[in-house]
């Protein structure tokens, strides 16, 4: 495993826990963590013996956003290409790994750190979690990815009032929003994230990462396209060590073993 300077990185039991470790700025995203984030995310996808990852933060909060104390992000020659470059390469690393993500959320997330969590597949929140799309207040528009997730969880006039006010969301209302899956105290969020993760390591991660593709996929199909989608993902999952182990498991009325069985 690559020696990383702004995040952390472990291995236990299939789950791969990448930790942004910048916590005097509240992990606010500096060009190292950017560069740090898309190896990490690509070496997850290479790795055969990570079967989930967990990004988590270390202090008080999970990320700031971009670092606008350092100066670097007024070094910037043009704010597209800096996008283009470094924040998209990022997202596109979380969301196109075909394993599930799941981002462990204390604190704030603001800005693009907001938007590095909704492009995880999951998010686990602490109980003084909050989410604030920060881009309005130093105006700018949402950008990594925000103005794509945010809409399609909570629908597009609370997205046009979140990235519009940029008031902050608290844990139990990102939970009836549905930006968060699961809302835990927060002394029991770093055990508990690494429990559901244990869960999602010990399934059938060949399946996992096909039907993260069919659910993205999903949301820009039309039906008669997802239709048939699916059956070209079926017909992979059918194959696989997964769905032998999965139907034997099931006539021997055992739990299935999918480690090692892709």
């Amino acid at each position: 495993m690559a020696d990383y300077e702004a995040i952390r990185t472990s291995l236990d039991e299939g789950v791969l826990e990448i930790r942004l470790s910048r916590p005097e700025t509240l992990n606010a995203l500096n060009r190292k963590m950017k560069q740090e984030l898309i190896s990490a995310f690509k070496e997850a996808g290479r790795s055969q013996d990570t079967r989930v990852v967990l990004l988590s933060a270390e202090g008080r909060g999970f990320c700031s956003g971009a670092d606008l104390k350092s100066g670097e992000e007024d070094d910037q020659k043009s704010f597209g290409e800096s996008l283009r470059t470094l924040y998209n390469p990022m997202v596109e690393a979380i969301v196109t790994l075909p394993k599930p993500v799941v981002a462990q959320v204390q604190g704030v997330a603001a800005g693009a750190g907001m938007s590095l969590a909704l492009a995880c597949d999951m998010r686990l929140c602490g109980e003084a979690a909050q989410f604030i799309s920060a881009f309005s207040r130093i105006g700018l528009v949402p950008d990594s990815g925000l103005s794509y997730f945010l809409p399609r969880i909570v629908g597009l006039g609370r997205a046009m009032e979140m990235t519009m006010l940029a008031e902050p969301i608290s844990a139990q209302d990102a939970l009836r929003l549905g930006i968060a899956n699961r809302v835990y105290p927060d002394a029991e969020l770093g055990e508990a994230a690494r429990q559901f993760c244990r869960r999602l390591a010990d399934g059938p991660v060949y399946a996992h990462g096909l039907t993260k593709q069919a659910l993205q996929r999903g949301q820009e199909l039309r039906v008669l396209e997802a239709l048939d989608y699916e059956a070209g993902l079926q017909e992979l999952a059918g194959r696989s060590g997964e769905y032998r182990e999965g139907v034997s498991a099931f006539r021997e009325k055992r739990r299935a073993d999918y480690r090692n069985r892709s």
